[in-house]
């Protein structure tokens, strides 16, 4: 089983490797000019300039240089045996939920030996958990609430015998089971008399949203020939949610999905259909042999969109069209039906975050985690009123869809992807604002956004409202793309972090100052193992605790910024950083101190609190050996950690 896992995530890397991006943007060296012109124009001078290097946060940085940071730095875990999850000291990390765990009070109990089917699935935990929020009662806020979570995708241990064929063909339990471990679970958690963290079991808030769930479809695209299937003749109902990374929240208390890489569960055999349909060949969906994935069009016909004109809307080519779009659910209401809010725009989103201007009017920001795609916002046309849910509820159905542009000056552009403007029209393949948001990759391109290095979570900072995204890394930098103020280094192996600050604070401004917060990697004048300086482009410019590949990424109240890993431990360039990591940094002097290692093999992501940050939850996702039991024999399960303090104080100070 272990070799199973192994090869299945070697070849989950290798399909993150596949760069899609077919775009000759220009890079951010030849737009020196263009912006230093505009600027100048608008009355701004030279001013912007100073932002490259580091004055974002100089003057916070002069007047309070006392760390926000308060507890001690933990070493890198090196041991390839090492199976749990070590923390800070002083404070303590309990498994709180896991793969199989039981969701519905009719749920039977987790068989240690994976033979579940997919109807207890349906009831239990699913595989890979991921981005999540905690969403508290408001009689008892600090102590009671519902925890909501994203299940990405899943692994080979969820079988038996991991994932087989019959002939070619995937069994259909094992293609139901994978369905069915897919999505959202719901789950009620409330403090126990001793004040300790605990599940409720029954509870009428416990909800599994899976891959097999009916979902409805709002805005621009409900009802489009785009989405009509010969299953779906309507274009007005989805079944089910696939590759959940990470989330958001709306002001109103809703819950944001983001439908990721979900372009590897399907197939176009049609070689020259595939060539010309953007909305397939843009987003990389296979043309020979098996889905990326898992093989599901062997046994399930949605996932075959290879077009069928024998069959109404050609059979099932839309049906890729349905995902790739934000998810809202209502946590505290169990019979609502997930809505696909299509204003939003189609990609392969990672997150959907908020920020919130003091008038009410709103941006959800969102990285397209693929090497060489895009950073983008929605803003919506309304504003949030508080308290007036039944307006708020509509706002997420129309509004304006933009693209990043990161100027080498440090200035910043938010290019608006609206049918009619920046040359999207009928003669350069936009036929009206349904195909713009449908194919947002080819309307980037279209417009001269700015190809990033796999621009994955955003964080909003909650007082100032400076934005930060992670770029995970990209081994293509300098070869496919050159590299640029915003992607400075070649073979791009460890990532960075950007921070811009929108004009005047307003989350809907269309212009913003940027600048690097950091690059991942080792020390300048590290060694390797054989005592060789580590090469420069594997070197960064931390100010503390080393670590690779930054991904997932939040806030807390007191500005501190949470930055969660996700690389291959057992690559060669790797070896310094050990295990996957959650860090910690003050952005005002860019201190970073490790908080968290996990067990080999894994990924941490997904991170939330209690209202009084007195609780986080944290993901361990994949585990490669025997996590959480951690005995060297027991099946691994992605898991849900629950992190305290051992004095019963704030986390982080």
């Amino acid at each position: 089983m272990k070799q199973d896992f192994q090869s299945f995530h070697a070849n989950l890397s290798a399909l993150d490797d596949q760069a899609i991006n077919p775009s000759a943007n220009v890079s951010l060296e030849q737009l020196v000019d263009r912006s230093r012109r505009n600027l100048l124009k608008g009355g701004m001078g030279l001013a912007a300039l100073g932002f490259l290097g580091g004055s974002l946060g100089a003057c916070r940085s002069a007047v309070q240089s006392e760390s926000l940071i308060g507890f001690k730095g933990i070493p890198t875990q090196l041991d390839p045996a090492f199976d749990s999850v070590q923390v800070a000291p002083g404070y303590s990390a309990r498994t709180f939920f896991s793969w199989g765990d039981a969701v519905m009070a009719d749920a039977p109990e987790w068989n240690p030996d994976a033979t579940d089917d997919w109807q207890a699935q349906l009831k239990q935990a699913g595989d890979n958990h991921d981005g999540m929020h905690f969403f508290p009662f408001p009689e008892n806020p600090d102590s009671h609430g519902l925890l909501v979570m994203n299940h990405e995708y899943v692994n080979p241990p969820l079988h038996p015998n991991g994932m087989t064929f019959t002939d070619g063909k995937r069994p259909l339990d094992e293609v139901r089971k994978e369905q069915a471990a897919h999505g959202v679970s719901v789950i009620e958690v409330k403090k126990d008399a001793q004040g300790q963290w605990q599940r409720v079991m029954p509870s009428r808030y416990n909800r599994r949203i899976s891959g097999m769930t009916p979902m409805a479809v709002s805005g621009p695209l409900a009802g489009n020939d785009a989405l009509k299937t010969a299953s779906d003749p309507s274009g007005r109902e989805i079944i089910g949610t696939l590759n959940n990374c990470s989330s958001g929240v709306t002001p109103w208390g809703t819950y944001l999905v983001c439908e990721e890489n979900w372009h590897n569960y399907f197939v176009n055999h049609d070689a020259a259909d595939l060539a010309k349909r953007v909305s397939h060949k843009r987003y990389g969906i296979e043309g020979k042999g098996l889905s990326k994935l898992y093989g599901w069009e062997t046994a399930d016909a949605r996932f075959n969109a290879t077009p069928d004109p024998a069959q109404p809307h050609g059979g099932h080519v839309h049906e890729p069209n349905r995902f790739g779009w934000v998810v809202e659910v209502d946590p505290f209401d169990p019979a609502s039906k997930p809505v696909k809010r299509t204003a939003f725009g189609r990609y392969c989103r990672e997150c959907s975050v908020l920020s919130l201007g003091d008038d009410g009017r709103m941006a959800f920001y969102s990285g397209d985690d693929t090497k060489g795609e895009y950073v983008y916002k929605f803003v919506p046309s309304g504003r949030y009123i508080a308290g007036d849910d039944q307006a708020n509820r509509r706002l997420l159905d129309d509004g304006t869809l933009y693209v990043a542009r990161f100027n080498a000056d440090g200035s910043g552009e938010w290019l608006a992807l609206v049918h009619g403007q920046n040359g999207l029209t009928a003669e350069n393949g936009f036929a009206d604002q349904a195909e713009v948001l449908l194919n947002a990759r080819a309307a980037g391109d279209h417009v001269g956004a700015t190809p990033m290095d796999r621009p994955e979570w955003v964080a909003v900072h909650p007082r100032s409202r400076e934005v930060y995204v992670t770029l995970t890394n990209n081994d293509n930098r300098g070869i496919k793309w050159p590299t640029d103020k915003a992607n400075p280094r070649p073979v791009n192996l460890h990532g960075q972090i950007l921070r811009w600050s929108e004009k005047g604070a307003d989350p809907t401004a269309t212009a913003f100052t940027w600048e690097v917060f950091l690059l991942a990697g080792e020390q300048p004048g590290a060694k390797g193992a054989e005592g060789e300086p580590v090469p420069a482009n594997l070197t960064g410019t931390i100010n503390g605790d080393i670590f690779s590949s930054p991904d997932g990424l939040a806030f807390d109240s007191a500005g501190r910024l949470w930055i969660e890993t996700d690389y291959g431990d057992e690559e060669a360039a790797m070896q310094a950083m050990g295990t996957n990591q959650l860090l910690c940094a003050d952005p005002r002097t860019r201190e970073v101190r490790r908080f968290l290692v996990g067990p080999r093999g894994c990924e941490i992501t997904g991170i939330t609190w209690s209202p009084d940050y007195r609780a986080m939850w944290i993901n361990v996702q994949h585990p490669e050996l025997s996590f959480p039991a951690s005995d060297g024999k027991t099946r691994p399960r992605a898991s849900t950690v629950l992190i305290t303090k051992d004095d019963g104080g704030i986390i982080g100070t």
